[in-house]
């Protein structure tokens, strides 16, 4: 079965207590994306600060509000009949540069060493919840401009040294994956893995990963750097065209992109791809915000919510 479904933001910036409230997350919302838009899956972005035991703490015994409120959103999607897909989106908040419209950002690079424990921590929590999902990594991609953080890439023995200069690749970024992809399955063997690519998750081409557990592979799309047919095909099409797992764990537009949205659309169902449209409460909007009742969706939510009621069950 094909999934899709969409993005409900805001735990990666919400805040360790209180989260869902921060994130400006309910209840309602779960109901309406899994029942009325017919979502089969929530993929849901979270912080690794607020997530991970701490030095000295237990991981198969921490609990925290944080991890509760991820635990909620786990057990009321899977009571409507859906996954949530865990997504690793941010570190901690720390500026990671600055982007090309001069806004702090603050998806990291890469992961770092704390990542595989993480990892190791929530496959342990979740390793008898057959909804749970997991998206290792957000967005590999070369440091922006005014990225002081350190870089660093890692050996098959889990050392690492610094990348100087800052540049990210498949030759970067495949190391740190199979790491990831090892913290998982050495608690969860079953677990359904999801690798981004490279260039902020659009660009598959290095994939499949050699001698790796079957993983799915994650392109992120949109207008400004999916608007070319060829492009698109080179970037994930023609992995997909292999028969190997594809799955667009983003893509989304403006109003002024449904032109570009149907034809992604379609180019999705041609090579039988899953996807989760952002988002539910982050630009590009795919609900008019606040997202509050009568959730009137947007121009382009519109085409997401009637693809998603298409969508076989």
């Amino acid at each position: 079965m094909l999934l899709r479904g969409i993005n409900l933001s805001g735990l990666q910036y919400s805040g360790p207590s209180n989260a869902l409230e921060a994130a400006g997350i309910r209840v309602a919302d779960i109901d309406q994306i899994t029942t009325n838009w017919n979502a089969q899956v929530i993929r849901l972005p979270f912080n690794q600060q607020w997530a991970l035991a701490p030095d000295g703490e237990d991981p198969e015994q921490y609990d925290c509000p944080y991890l509760e409120a991820i635990d909620s959103v786990i057990e009321r999607a899977a009571g409507n009949g859906a996954y949530t897909l865990l997504n690793l989106h941010r570190l901690d908040d720390t500026v990671r540069g600055i982007d090309n419209k001069g806004q702090p950002n603050y998806v990291p690079p890469l992961p770092n060493v704390a990542s595989i424990r993480l990892w190791r921590q929530l496959a342990w929590r979740y390793r008898d919840e057959p909804a749970v999902l997991y998206d290792l990594f957000n967005e590999p991609h070369t440091a922006l401009p005014g990225d002081s953080v350190p870089l660093l890439g890692i050996r098959e023995d889990g050392s690492t040294f610094p990348l100087p200069g800052g540049a990210v690749g498949m030759a970067e970024w495949q190391p740190w994956a199979r790491q990831l992809i090892q913290a998982v399955t050495s608690v969860n063997p079953e677990a359904l893995l999801f690798v981004s690519g490279v260039s902020w998750g659009f660009d598959l081409t290095g994939f499949p990963i050699p001698e790796e557990s079957p993983v799915v592979y994650s392109a992120h799309v949109y207008p400004w750097d999916g608007d070319n047919a060829s492009i698109r095909a080179a970037a994930f099409g023609r992995l997909a065209q292999q028969g190997i797992a594809v799955f667009a764990a983003e893509w989304g537009g403006a109003d002024a992109d449904i032109g570009w949205g149907t034809d992604l659309a379609n180019y999705f169902d041609e090579l039988q791809m899953g996807w989760t449209a952002w988002s539910w409460n982050n630009y590009p909007f795919i609900v008019k915000s606040p997202p509050t009742p009568p959730y009137t969706p947007t121009a382009f939510g519109t085409l997401v919510r009637e693809r998603l009621r298409q969508a076989p069950t």
